[in-house]
């Protein structure tokens, strides 16, 4: 058998020794040969003697715990007598049960404890701010009378999708090209610069079946309203949108 090299900070605890011996030896621990293992767990002992380490009592009480497993292990088994003795002697509960119990939970709480010490460590390299007060940057702009907000817009855009048959373009060999926010923020101030009335109706800038595309738009006229270039009147609920050129005068 070959010399047994001892780390004292390696285990912490017997149950943790004993889950490393079945680990290096390979050994299944839903069926313990457990005169191995009360073998190799009673070398660590006398290591641990040997080099007048001070030992925990509970690595005391475990060896004692694998010595009465083992002699329960060892003890002859009755013949039983007719069926019903035969079927209660298959029932018997295995000496090993309890200590196979212990071994599962501690293994299911170390590796718990391995995984939090891992999100721990990459917790490390994240830097946290504290939150700022942001209250005098903010500005409460008050709606006018039938003017259009963000849950009236979203709905609109809504229905928009709803009605129309929204999809992604089909693959063509020469694929158009990308239009960005930006650009259709111009197109749709250009559209309201050449209208009659200086007045489109929301419905009326989603022509595109493209879903890209809506989307687009629907981004550029949110950009617009935020800046202020653009207002969305809704007279009554659930009714038209109608988009035009801010006025501060509404």
């Amino acid at each position: 058998m070959s010399d047994l090299t001892v780390k004292t900070d390696v285990f912490e605890g017997p149950l943790d020794l004993l889950l490393h011996l079945i680990q290096k030896l390979e050994l299944d621990i839903y069926d313990i040969p457990i005169a191995e293992v009360t073998s190799q767990y009673m070398e660590y002992i006398h290591a641990m003697k040997e080099l007048q380490l001070d030992i925990a009592g509970e690595y005391l009480v475990m060896a004692a715990t694998l010595m009465s497993i083992k002699s329960a292990m060892l003890l002859p088994r009755k013949e039983a007598i007719d069926e019903f003795e035969e079927e209660a002697f298959l029932t018997e509960e295995d000496p090993r049960e309890s200590l196979t119990a212990m071994l599962l939970e501690y293994q299911a709480f170390k590796r718990a404890a391995q995984q939090l010490d891992e999100k721990q460590q990459e917790r490390r390299l994240l830097y946290s701010k504290e939150p700022s007060d942001l209250s005098q940057y903010q500005v409460n702009v008050q709606l006018r009378p039938n003017q259009a907000g963000m849950n009236e817009l979203m709905m609109a855009f809504a229905n928009v999708l709803k009605r129309k048959s929204i999809a992604e373009a089909p693959p063509k060999v020469v694929e158009a090209e990308e239009v960005s926010i930006h650009e259709k923020m111009d197109l749709i101030e250009e559209r309201l610069r050449s209208s009659d009335k200086g007045k489109v109706f929301f419905a009326e800038l989603f022509e595109s079946p493209n879903k890209r595309e809506v989307v687009t738009v629907f981004l550029a006229l949110l950009e617009l309203v935020k800046e202020n270039k653009i207002q969305a009147e809704q007279e009554e609920s659930y009714g038209d949108i109608v988009l035009s050129f801010y006025s501060a005068q509404g």
